[in-house]
């Protein structure tokens, strides 16, 4: 396990909880318009090691409520549920960004007691998704079996598109609501954030765009009749 970037408090990456989050180096996916491309090799320059991050969370017990596990994805950290279960043995709430891609993990992590909240990133709608993956051919089987997971179980989650102007569209944004209503027919998923896309310096392929806020607006009500809570972040 490459823990490779902590990020000592945050009242923004764990909804309800005054939080940390912690990064962990290796993805399998490579999305243009990802931000933390830095991580995306497993052998990232590591920032600290687990013992670290566990002496660090022993002081910060009463201060913190929770910790965020993020990435890359999380799950390729065969470790991931050894430092979990020294986590939660502290007294904190979990939270883990994952893609989707390691289903049998998620349901491993949660069926344990290890997770609390997963926020699952949505790429695009299916049609789309190895383009906004960055992977050709992508094989979608897993993250449906993930979504389904989450929208059938009683943990808490939250599904996430980073909104690119380039890559998303009114059509991607019904056909990832109709995908959602096939997963589940019998009731509507609980929440769905839109993430205004950023560029920065470390983004993998410059030259992308955000939509404007219109635009935001417009995808969310498109959303709505499909989703309990569909909300837009990044935007003033």
């Amino acid at each position: 396990m490459n823990i490779a970037g902590l990020q000592k408090m945050t009242l923004l990456d764990y909804p309800g909880k005054v939080a940390c989050t912690v990064f962990l180096a290796g993805c399998n996916f490579r999305c243009p318009f990802c931000h933390n491309s830095s991580l995306l090799s497993a052998s990232a320059p590591e920032e600290m090691t687990p013992e670290q991050l566990l002496s660090f969370l022993k002081k910060r017990q009463g201060l913190l409520d929770g910790v965020c596990i993020t990435g890359g994805e999380p799950t390729l950290s065969p470790d991931l549920g050894n430092l979990l279960e020294q986590i939660k043995a502290l007294g904190f709430s979990v939270k883990l960004d994952t893609n989707g891609t390691n289903p049998r993990m998620l349901k491993e992590l949660v069926r344990a007691g290890l997770i609390d909240y997963v926020a699952m990133d949505i790429k695009n709608s299916p049609r789309r998704y190895p383009q906004t993956a960055g992977i050709p051919g992508l094989a979608m089987e897993k993250i449906e079996e993930s979504m389904a997971f989450l929208l059938t179980g009683s943990l808490e989650y939250e599904f996430r598109t980073t909104v690119v102007d380039e890559l998303h569209s009114d059509a991607d944004f019904t056909e990832i609501g109709l995908w959602l209503q096939k997963l589940a027919p019998d009731h509507k998923a609980k929440r769905f954030f839109l993430q205004c896309y950023r560029d920065t310096e470390s983004v993998l392929l410059p030259g992308l765009h955000a939509p404007d806020s219109e635009k935001l607006h417009r995808f969310a009500r498109l959303l709505r009749p499909f989703v309990d809570s569909v909300e837009i972040r990044g935007i003033e």
